[in-house]
């Protein structure tokens, strides 16, 4: 099975440092297969035959022993990433200002946030929960101070357990996926 692993926090401001390649080189350590890394950010790609919970659980470990920091982090197999993308509203592929995915992490319980946008007022924005993430788009970025995303969204507990992603982040790294399986035909 091939995964994305999402870290969230990492590489951001000079703080929470992880060098990818040394991250690459703990995950092949632990038997995963095909690792591979997009951009700076926590953004990595591999292969298992073990199981999703077994991945979760060795990733944990190694994170947990590895750094002196928390790191929450997503695991998605390649499945089902593709299948968040096809399952986009059309509003995800208009012209809009700006477009994050908040990725849910494997500790959350994503009913808090799906609790949140539905009790919530929106200013300005557009929201589509999918599976693994929400997809929240801001129309115009002069407006954005006044949104929920940037007003209430950061004050919420479960903030720190989502791994943010912008809109063209996430689309790269679909591309990825799906250049992957031309390789392989």
């Amino acid at each position: 099975m091939r995964y994305i692993l999402l870290l969230r926090g990492i590489n951001v401001g000079g703080k929470n440092k992880v060098s990818m390649s040394d991250l690459k080189a703990l995950l092949i350590e632990l038997g995963f297969e095909d690792v591979d890394s997009y951009i700076n950010s926590g953004n990595l790609f591999f292969s298992s035959g073990e199981n999703y919970e077994s991945c979760i659980s060795k990733i944990k470990h190694l994170l947990e022993t590895n750094f002196d920091f928390s790191i929450p982090f997503t695991l998605i197999n390649k499945d089902d990433y593709l299948k968040e993308k096809e399952n986009l509203p059309e509003w995800w592929y208009q012209d809009i200002a700006r477009r994050d995915v908040l990725f849910f992490s494997c500790d959350l319980n994503s009913s808090k946030v799906i609790d949140f946008i539905d009790k919530s007022t929106f200013h300005n924005e557009i929201v589509h929960i999918g599976i693994n993430a929400v997809f929240w788009g801001k129309y115009d970025e002069s407006e954005y101070m006044k949104t929920t995303y940037h007003k209430k969204l950061i004050k919420q507990d479960f903030y720190k357990q989502v791994t943010i992603r912008n809109g063209n982040t996430f689309e790269k790294i679909a591309e990825i996926l799906e250049r992957e399986d031309k390789w392989t035909i």
